[in-house]
């Protein structure tokens, strides 16, 4: 499930063997070539300062896409491109695969016996001046900033707050790695556990399902801190619902 990431100190992970062809995402997203999320339920209105917004509520405001990336994006390497980046008020999302990023501090999970393409460093740092730990801290992988899409051109940069949707689940995170300009849909090992996605770096990961919802001009302070995370995620998902 891994792909080649390229990384803020000039690493590009090797290719690595893309998952099973025929894996289907989601169907009937109103915009070309791309992949879409299931048609949810009708969710119930959600106000500022009610209870944290559920999946089906955030996915019932992304049932179409407004294409703003130049192109699509493939989920792995050697697949077509199918998955656009789309806009609306006030965040960009897509629906995608996951593939696990083990990058960053040393640990137990994240080595390089247990992921042949490990490196010990993120784009992002922690507020300290350390990698993240993938292990432990929820974050997202964004491709990097090229012809296709720049994530910068869309007020989001590192450290940004991102809900990742799956099974019926929502868990919030940083932006704090970046990958390979053509390929998109992947996190680290401790945002796939806590959705109840395998995430061993080798043979875990998904290969459908999964939305990821990145907040324009947010910032995570500090940025290693999940609870700052969930909580600023928490108030974004419910204006995002509110304005969409």
């Amino acid at each position: 499930m891994r792909r080649p990431t390229t990384f803020a100190v000039g690493c590009v992970r090797p290719w690595r063997a893309a998952a099973p062809l025929g894996a289907v995402l989601f169907s009937g997203l109103a915009c070309g070539g791309g992949s879409a999320a299931p048609a949810p339920t009708a969710p119930a209105s959600v106000t500022p300062g009610s209870a944290a917004p559920t999946a089906s509520q955030l996915l019932a405001k992304m049932t179409s896409c407004t294409q703003i990336s130049n192109g699509l994006y493939a989920t792995d390497a050697g697949r077509a491109p199918t998955v656009p980046v789309c806009g609306e008020n006030g965040a960009v999302f897509w629906h995608a695969d996951m593939d696990i990023d083990c990058d960053g501090v040393t640990t137990a999970q994240c080595n390089i016996n247990a992921d042949p393409a490990y490196q010990n460093d993120t784009s992002l740092h922690t507020s300290t001046g350390q990698p993240f730990d993938a292990a432990t801290m929820p974050y997202v992988v964004i491709p990097n900033i090229s012809t296709r899409f720049s994530y910068s051109g869309s007020s989001i940069e590192l450290g940004a707050v991102v809900a990742v949707i799956y099974d019926g689940k929502v868990e919030y995170g940083v932006f704090a790695d970046t990958g390979p300009s053509a390929i998109i849909g992947e996190a680290s090992y401790a945002m796939a556990s806590a959705l109840g996605i395998n995430p061993d770096p080798a043979t875990g990961g998904v290969d459908s399902g999964v939305t990821f919802l990145v907040f324009k001009g947010s910032r995570v302070s500090p940025v290693e801190s999940h609870s700052a995370a969930v909580g600023l995620g928490q108030d974004l998902a419910r204006q995002f619902i509110g304005n969409n």
